[in-house]
């Protein structure tokens, strides 16, 4: 019985410290966006990473989602986290972006991870104004 009761403590400690290591993956990552250090985002991202969006990217690489992403940091002055939820080697995250002129940009990431990067990125968003960097065309 006893140990059937640390087998379990131990799994369950297991899960809750894969949990914790996912959800710290996505706040370094989003760090990079608010310190403006791109070398903080690529540190997070498995070398065979992919990107995708509603806004015409689909699977874009690490080099791609530099190139056609990383420019809107200029954008991002605070990142929040109302929620993360890890299961596994997976996650989603609600998020809002406070952008340098005060507006708000709420979206939802879904995450992929492996061996402790981050291997894909869905994101969920509208293309609204509102997202930094959209210019509303």
């Amino acid at each position: 019985m006893k140990q059937i009761l640390l087998s379990f403590i131990f799994c369950n400690f297991f899960v809750i410290a894969h949990s914790q290591t996912q959800e710290k993956l996505i706040r370094n990552f989003y760090a990079g966006f608010e310190k403006k250090d791109w070398s903080i985002i690529a540190s997070q991202l498995a070398e065979d990473f992919t990107f995708t969006s509603p806004n015409g990217d689909d699977h874009l690489n690490i080099a791609q989602y530099k190139e056609k992403c990383w420019g809107t940091s200029k954008f991002f002055k605070h990142i929040e986290f109302p929620r993360i939820m890890v299961e596994g080697n997976n996650a989603f995250a609600i998020y809002d972006i406070t952008t340098t002129d005060g507006k708000i940009v709420h979206n939802v990431e879904y995450y992929t991870f492996n061996n402790a990067k981050i291997k894909s990125i869905e994101v969920f968003f509208g293309t609204g104004v509102h997202y930094p960097g959209n210019s509303g065309k």
